[in-house]
């Protein structure tokens, strides 16, 4: 059974950061490309962030405008999400997604988490 399960949302204050984490199981985590999409209320899917397996080469939705930061532990089969600057419009459930070639910005990828709910307040 492929599992991801994400944590560390929360409320915050507009111009605070979160963690968000991705925790995989094993046989997920190998080999696979792992990213970041999110949700907000009445909005379609949107892509934040991808990292590839090696962890060597990162993209990031247009909006991030380096606010955010994709990383991954393969030793502990976690991705993480560092997102500063966060912003009212920042609100949303964020996802954590797999995929066994490259994490596809379309949405169209392997296994999903659940998602994790950030709220930024203004």
């Amino acid at each position: 059974q492929v599992q991801l399960v994400e944590s560390g949302g929360g409320l915050v204050h507009s111009g605070g950061s979160l963690r968000l984490s991705c925790a995989a199981s094993r046989r997920t985590f190998s080999g696979y490309a792992m990213g970041w999409f999110r949700q907000a209320p009445g909005k379609e899917r949107e892509f934040v962030a991808a990292i590839t397996w090696s962890g060597g080469f990162t993209y990031y939705g247009d909006f991030v405008k380096g606010r955010f930061t994709i990383s991954r532990d393969n030793a502990k089969n976690t991705v993480y999400l560092q997102m500063n600057s966060l912003k009212p419009e920042d609100t949303a459930v964020y996802y954590c997604a797999a995929d066994r070639t490259r994490v596809e910005t379309n949405g169209e990828n392997d296994y999903w988490g659940q998602g994790t709910q950030v709220t930024v307040y203004s």
